[in-house]
């Protein structure tokens, strides 16, 4: 259902880009890197946090690391990792295969500067074998992503 929900998403919204499913897991920064040849840095991590009651998506270079002190300056409050099954029941998409689109349910996206140092970012597409290559700048427009400071 999640890699349909991501399927559905861009033929709406952007039916010139493609998904990559690969026959390999690119469920981890390193293995998605691997994968698809590219650095570290170039796979676009989302992750799925709390603050105060809202749900917040962070998507940022795979190899950058939360700033607890920018998280906090930022939304006012620490942050916490949702669990794994909360993940699930909030965004549709898997541990592994989390991605800014084709949401279950309507979540805040935030989009880490950390991205645009790269022309060309790989954000899984729902499932632990897909993804999509796509420009940080227009993943944030797809999405309505607003731009933060909030990695190391």
């Amino acid at each position: 259902m999640s890699l349909q929900s991501v399927r559905q998403f861009f033929a709406d919204n952007a039916p010139d880009i493609d998904i990559i499913e690969l026959s390999q897991s690119t469920a981890t920064v390193a293995l998605a890197a691997a994968a698809h040849h590219v650095e570290p840095g170039q796979i676009a991590k989302t992750l799925s946090l709390k603050v105060k009651n809202e749900v917040i998506l962070v998507v940022a270079k795979g190899d950058a690391r939360l700033d607890n002190k920018k998280l906090k300056s930022t939304f006012g409050a620490k942050a916490r990792m949702l669990s794994s099954d909360e993940v699930v029941t909030i965004t549709g998409h898997p541990v592994g295969g989390v991605c800014p689109f084709g949401l279950e349910n309507p979540v805040a996206i935030y989009c880490d500067v950390s991205l645009k140092q790269y022309p060309e970012v790989l954000p899984a597409a729902g499932a632990i074998h897909s993804a999509v290559r796509i420009s940080p700048e227009r993943m944030a427009e797809l999405t309505r992503a607003k731009w933060i400071d909030v990695c190391l």
